[in-house]
């Protein structure tokens, strides 16, 4: 509390303690409860319950659940007036535009779980049932006299990425849902709840455009995809640019980040390199605050960067400001791959010759596949590698020719560090199990013509 410069009146309040393993609040950490019952006495004591508003109902949608049964429920906050179960209503969206609807179910929540009940009371959340068409910021009003509360506003996506079927040579050996359809019905069914994404066709059938608030935004669907059982590969992400007044702009983030003091001078230097402009810098306590101005692809890759630089101790958080004029390159990775040539298993043999030309992905002994990115080479141009190569067996033995390899570790990247690193002719291909960086040609040769023609 300190840290956070708190007033004396911010510091003067009621303190309970206890104890989450053994089940106990109490007053006095000298004499622990058996219950936390003192806990819940406290809450109703000195937090305020909220004021009551006579008048005609008014609920401002702020969140949304999904339902396979009931499709999607509208959750919020009631400001005025009662709701009623069955009750016929005013669904007031943007723009002035007011549909006639009906309640047909209304819950409140307890603990975990939702309850159904008749009516709520003014300053009660609750989740109501019934109600098509409707988005965050809508506001659910009065049959004959609707009023609208001002609406919330929803970022726009800033990004966009390929998401396609997985179409490599190890296709379907890891997960359950590798089709196209079984992948365009978890995209529609995401857009059902997740409403910062949109979804559109690519330039394939089995290929989408998917488009999010940031890498952060779409690897967790990605991850959380990958759990479920899908396999798939999705492309290098892409910020959404825009053309204004005839000039090209692109979105512009409020990046804060706070570290410990001996870490500032790390912080600083990675975040404008990635053309971030320092706007504020405060101390507090022995942390320190700052804040930039930043283009949304600067922050691609840019947490994980910072927390390895401060030692896992960096709190970073951003939110889109505006579209401003292009900033220009950012320094991006100027190494080539090394992609396998073959099919097969990697053998240690093979990989300790060539460790002069690059760093691995693999490990030895994994199944790689041709097309494959086993690794990143010492200079710009892709290099085709056979690592599937075993040792020659003959009867004639020398000195030092069996020494035992030692190869150093594989390089292993995370979910939203393999979407940097990869480069526009390239895909991350994702299963429950497995995470691989491929080229999108995974022949060589149709690589070396495609080039050829780009050139």
């Amino acid at each position: 509390m300190f840290n956070l410069d708190a007033t004396e009146d911010q510091l003067d309040f009621v303190t309970v303690y206890g104890s989450a393993k053994q089940g106990w609040m109490s007053l006095d950490w000298k004499q622990p409860g058996s219950d936390i019952t003192p806990l819940l006495d406290t809450i109703l004591d000195v937090i305020p319950a909220p004021p009551v508003v006579e008048g005609t109902p008014q609920l401002l949608i702020s969140s949304l659940e999904y339902s396979p049964y009931v499709g999607r429920i509208a959750v919020g906050r009631i400001t005025r007036g009662t709701l009623r179960s069955g009750q016929q209503i005013s669904l007031c969206k943007r723009y002035d535009i007011i549909q006639k609807q009906k309640i047909k179910q209304l819950m409140v929540f307890e603990g975990l779980g939702k309850t159904n009940v008749e009516e709520v009371q003014c300053g009660d959340i609750c989740a109501v049932v019934g109600i098509d068409g409707f988005e965050i910021g809508d506001t659910i009003a009065d049959f004959e006299n609707p009023e609208a509360l001002e609406p919330i506003a929803v970022d726009e996506p800033t990004m966009s990425m390929l998401f396609t079927i997985n179409n490599s040579p190890f296709f379907g050996k890891d997960g359950k849902f590798v089709t196209s359809r079984h992948l365009k019905e978890r995209l529609d069914k995401e857009l059902e709840k997740n409403l910062a994404l949109r979804v559109k066709p690519g330039l394939t059938a089995d290929s989408f455009v998917v488009y999010g608030r940031g890498v952060l935004h779409l690897s967790v669907l990605i991850e959380t995809m990958r759990r479920e059982g899908f396999e798939l590969q999705v492309g290098q992400p892409k910020v959404l640019d825009k053309t204004i007044g005839g000039q090209r702009c692109e979105p512009i983030e409020d990046l804060s980040i706070e570290v410990p003091e001996e870490f500032v001078g790390a912080a600083i230097e990675i975040a404008t390199r990635r053309k971030g402009a320092l706007v504020r810098m405060e101390p507090r306590g022995d942390r320190t605050l700052l804040e930039f101005e930043i283009p949304t692809r600067g922050l691609i890759g840019l947490r994980s960067n910072l927390l390895t630089a401060s030692q896992g101790e960096a709190i970073v958080a951003h939110r889109f400001k505006e579209y401003q004029p292009y900033k220009g390159e950012i320094e991006h990775r100027n190494n080539g791959s090394l992609v396998s040539i073959e099919t097969g298993q990697s053998i240690a043999y093979s990989m300790n010759k060539l460790l002069d030309r690059g760093r691995f992905f693999v490990e030895p002994g994994e199944e790689i596949y041709a097309g494959q990115v086993v690794g990143e080479h010492t200079r710009e141009r892709d290099l085709n590698i056979n690592i599937c190569k075993t040792k020659k067996l003959t009867n004639v033995r020398a000195a030092g020719s069996d020494e035992k390899i030692i190869l150093p570790p594989a390089i292993k990247f995370s979910l939203e560090e393999a979407l940097e690193y990869i480069q526009d002719d390239e895909l991350v291909e994702v299963t429950p199990h497995f995470m691989r960086l491929r080229k999108i040609l995974l022949d060589p040769l149709a690589r070396k013509r495609n080039s050829d023609n780009e050139e």
